[in-house]
């Protein structure tokens, strides 16, 4: 078993991949070493993008044969490479302060929330039942508030209120991908207790953008005003900003889209439907940016655009799909840049401070317990309500985002989130992604439904 297992060709492919890796990795350390940045910028970026796309690839590959989500393998590599400087190696130093990498991982996270918008049907949403409505809003208040006070007890007063309020708000998110994945592996997608998880799941991504959008307003507002207590008006204008934008770009672009799509279905270039709806994924962020919202709402919001006027209007579900698999492919080189970058910008020095990973503990902790008042969101009786509490647990790559954001956004001249709370919110992201597949699979049982290991029922 073990010399055939060490004989297939993915093994021996991975094998040679990171052969080839660190002799690129090796290569480009002796090249900066000799002063071979005279061959200018694009090479340096070339080589950078090289290393970090393969490693990110192979760290993925190894964690889906763990039975583990990708994602969490490209961010364990990010902190992978973003620890070689203290073994020695400088290649890749201060590569997570590189303006093209950032710029790079900005388009993976546009292109990963217009997808999450394309995969998520509209007409779902507004038909999502009572249960999932609720499940939905607690498993965005509950850990908000637990969230914040375990920020203020641990960080204290030292640091701003709005930091606070912040991490808390990082605990709002579910990925609605990872939970999808545990369901299908443990055959439970047609349950009842499924259909309202990941019906609230969609619906907690909606409710954290906005609750996102309210926290840049409450830092916009501290940033302007100073650390004072925050003014009322400029929040409401926010919250109404991003209400208003997403119902506007939802109805405008349902306007706009049919003539569109008719204009791609009549045209030569097989590629003219991919490209106009890039460029228009890329052209709602970019007005999300004008408006004083995240760019993530609108490529979010022009995702649902495009899959309900396809869904409506031009083949449904099969054209969608086909158009899925043809974006795919973009997001997949992009977004693992997302998570290393995530990665690369944690301090692994940090957890060298006991009082941060205890920090990190407890916060990890309050994100699994917060998300079990969802449980108390099922109205129907007879469901598995622990299942739907589990199911709502893992924050995955919806938590970066909030926490990437929450870095790069600066308030007199601080980012919202520092380093230490950064690296305690990615081990939080990463406790909670690794948490989930067991829970998930001891709440629920077996495949076949035996009730001897379900826990016991609410209500």
């Amino acid at each position: 078993m073990t010399s055939t297992l060490r004989g297939s060709p993915s093994v021996t492919f991975l094998r040679t991949a990171s052969i080839a890796l660190l002799g690129a990795l090796a290569w480009s350390t002796a090249h900066a070493a000799e002063g071979g940045a005279h061959h200018g910028g694009v090479t340096e970026i070339l080589f950078s993008l090289a290393i970090i796309l393969g490693a990110a690839k192979i760290a993925g590959e190894v964690a889906e044969r763990l039975k583990q989500p990708g994602v969490l393998g490209e961010l364990l590599c990010g902190m992978a490479l973003g620890s070689l400087p203290l073994l020695g190696i400088d290649a890749l130093a201060g590569l997570s302060e590189a303006p093209f990498l950032g710029v790079v991982a900005e388009l993976g996270v546009i292109l990963l929330l217009f997808e999450v918008g394309l995969e998520s049907d509209l007409d779902e949403l507004l038909a999502v039942g009572p249960s999932a409505l609720l499940v939905a809003l607690l498993g965005v208040l509950t850990p908000v508030a637990l969230g914040s006070g375990a920020s203020w007890l641990f960080l204290g007063e030292g640091v701003p209120w709005y930091t606070h309020l912040f991490i808390g708000a990082t605990l709002a998110a579910t990925s609605v991908g990872i939970t999808a994945r545990v369901l299908q592996d443990l055959g439970r997608t047609k349950d009842r207790e499924s259909k309202i998880i990941l019906g609230a799941a969609i619906v907690d991504d909606i409710l954290g953008l906005l609750v996102l959008s309210l926290m840049l307003g409450i830092v916009n507002s501290a940033g302007s005003e100073g650390a004072g207590q925050p003014s009322l008006a400029p929040i409401l204008i926010k919250m109404a900003q991003a209400v208003g934008f997403l119902v506007v770009s939802v109805a405008v672009g349902r306007k706009l889209m049919v003539p569109l799509v008719s204009l791609v279905q009549k045209a030569r270039s097989e590629s003219m439907g991919l490209v106009l709806t890039i460029a228009y994924c890329f052209l709602m962020a970019a007005l999300a940016e004008m408006a004083g919202l995240a760019d993530i709402v609108g490529a979010f919001a022009a995702g649902l655009v495009v899959d309900e006027t396809i869904m409506r209007h031009f083949g449904g579900a099969a054209t969608r799909d086909r158009i899925v698999r043809t974006i795919h492919p973009l997001g997949a080189v992009f977004a693992p840049v997302f998570f290393v970058y995530m990665g690369l910008r944690v301090d692994l020095r940090a957890f060298g401070d006991t009082d941060l990973l205890v920090f990190a503990g407890v916060l990890s902790m309050v994100a699994v317990v917060s998300k079990q008042a969802c449980s108390l969101g099922v109205l129907e009786k007879g469901l598995n309500r622990w299942a739907v509490g589990v199911g709502m647990i893992p924050r995955g790559e919806v938590g970066l985002i909030f926490a990437g954001i929450g870095s790069t956004v600066v308030v007199a001249g601080t980012p919202v989130l520092g380093a230490e709370a950064f690296s305690a919110v990615v081990a939080m992201v990463m406790v909670t992604t690794l948490a989930t597949p067991p829970l998930l699979k001891a709440v629920f049982g077996d495949a076949t439904g035996s009730s001897e290991a379900r826990l016991p029922e609410q209500g």
